[in-house]
């Protein structure tokens, strides 16, 4: 039986960034498989992500994770060995902007904004005529209050960000494998191996569950229940031949988002869109049904459209464009990621659930797992906060600026 130290479920960004940060540190020295069932990431999170970085969030782990991802997006040379000609991350420093119109709204903006200063993240609170004068194309009538990221938030290609931790974890000698984590064999309140569909039994010394949807049911192969759930999420994109000058990745007050993508074009600029239902309407995604995977075009006909050309007069005449679906592992407890051991299995990782934000947090996930198996802590970013053990209490950490 082969045997590795550390065996990695899932090999899209944050498994590849703990496979990475793993072998860049110098205190250690043993072998790492990375198990990827569809090396082609076709349905994978980190292939079919809006890829943007934000600090705007509820609770401080999550600012904290994102400033280290904006760091590692501006120069990841610094943080890990690349592989030679590295595919460029295009880190766009456009920022967010929340909008807010009600007094729940702004007082949720305000008390976000406390948390955000408190670590360092430049967010700005724009009153409706700061917004008008910055925005001149945005509708600022209903509103009360708008907060705006003036560095350190925007958006990325995260396909590149992907090949990056993955060429990465392999240029340091990481193995990677296309099969699927089947079966785990328990002893002593470890897991001693893992089995593989088509590869057989591998000798683990530590596992990291970074199955992405598969997630739970890996981790229930352990006994242990989390609650995440892949929910589905459809983006749009479509083309406004009128310029938005310095748009960012707006978040109306409806909810529903936009942002650009790519550069205006003589057709106009392009950007893309969505919205994400309330829990009690929101679509689960299946990596093995393809009805669930399909794309809600009524959805943009019937609410993302309408919501934007109210908010941007401008969006009133768009060509529609393209559109894809994608899996959104949500965390139904609390929003927000668990990180970290497993409790009553020494050697079981989790990195699950990230509710939207995996793909800007995997470079800060993948630091923290790798110091967790190699020192038995975290040093760079303090992620208890994300532990299993809030979950096994019931005793939610929630995230409320989730998009």
């Amino acid at each position: 039986m082969r045997t590795y130290d550390v065996v990695v479920a899932g090999g899209g960004a944050t498994g590849s960034s703990v496979a990475a940060h793993l072998l860049a540190d110098p205190a250690f020295s043993g072998r790492v498989l990375v198990v990827e069932k569809d090396p082609t990431y076709r349905l994978a999170a980190s292939a079919l992500s809006a890829a943007s970085v934000r600090q705007q969030y509820s609770q401080p782990v999550n600012v904290r994770l994102s400033l280290f991802g904006v760091a590692f997006l501006r120069e990841p040379g610094r943080f890990l060995p690349l592989a030679d000609d590295p595919p460029a991350i295009g880190l766009h420093e456009g920022g967010y902007l929340y909008l807010a119109a009600g007094e729940e709204g702004t007082a949720a903006l305000r008390a976000n904004h406390t948390v955000q200063q408190a670590d360092g993240a430049e967010i700005a609170l724009l009153d409706p005529d700061a917004l008008a004068e910055r925005f001149p194309w945005l509708r600022t009538d209903d509103l009360r209050l708008g907060s705006f990221g003036l560095s350190g938030e925007g958006w990325f290609d995260g396909w590149a960000l992907l090949q990056i931790l993955r060429g990465s974890a392999r240029r340091q000698g990481a193995d990677y494998v296309a099969d699927e984590v089947v079966e785990l064999r328990l002893s002593g309140g470890r897991v001693e191996a893992v089995r593989l569909r088509d590869g057989g039994w591998i000798g683990c010394g530590t596992l990291v569950n970074c199955a992405g949807s598969g997630g739970p049911a890996l981790a229930a192969m352990a006994g242990i229940a989390i609650p995440v759930q892949a929910k589905r999420r459809s983006v749009f994109a479509f083309t406004c031949r009128s310029e938005l000058a310095g748009c960012p990745l707006l978040i109306d007050t409806t909810g529903v988002w936009m942002r650009p993508e790519g550069r205006p074009g003589p057709a106009g600029q392009t950007f893309i869109g969505g919205w994400s239902p309330p829990a009690d309407d929101d679509p689960d995604w299946r990596d093995d049904d393809p009805a669930s995977q399909e794309i809600d075009w009524p959805l943009f006909e019937d609410l993302v459209w309408p919501a934007l050309a109210d908010r941007i007069p401008a969006l009133a005449e768009i060509r529609p464009g393209r559109a894809w679906t994608g899996p959104y592992d949500m965390n139904l407890l609390d929003h927000n990621a668990i990180v970290g051991p497993a409790g009553g299995l020494a050697n079981l990782h989790l990195c699950n659930g990230f509710s939207g934000h995996g793909l800007q947090h995997s470079p800060g996930i993948g630091r923290g797992i790798a110091e967790l198996i190699v020192h038995g802590r975290f040093r760079t970013l303090d992620l208890s906060d994300l532990g299993h053990a809030r979950i096994a209490a019931h005793r939610p950490l929630v995230e409320r600026n989730v998009i």
